[in-house]
């Protein structure tokens, strides 16, 4: 008589796989990926713009920490540009940390994460 029911290949599927170490590598990999967003959170990451004019500093938790403004580049006829300085870098800054996390879960081999 036939074997009925179950799961091709004995263990559900897996490709011989034992569940337990299913379940090991899934723990690991959790603690890596939580490391890995610790060390980004604990850096900090830095932008220019107009040539130095202009520095933001911002946590790996996307605060902004710094904000260097040269006095040179203050002209009261011309707020705009300064804002537009500041946007900027600014949103370098943040573009950086998104960079270096993308770069970091790139590590990690989830499928239909990724």
């Amino acid at each position: 008589m036939g074997k009925r029911g179950g799961f091709p290949g004995g263990m559900g599927g897996f490709g011989g796989m034992n569940i337990n170490n299913l379940m090991k590598e899934a723990k690991k990999m959790q603690a890596d990926l939580e490391k890995s967003q610790a060390e980004i959170t604990a850096k900090d990451f830095e932008a220019t713009a107009g040539g130095g004019a202009v520095k933001a500093v911002v946590s790996g938790a996307k605060f902004l920490k710094e904000l260097i403004i040269n006095k040179d580049v203050v002209d009261p006829d011309d707020v705009e540009m300064l804002q537009d300085l500041i946007i900027t870098c600014v949103n370098e800054a943040l573009r950086k940390v998104d960079d270096e996390q993308a770069a970091q879960m790139g590590k990690f081999n989830i499928p239909g994460l990724m």
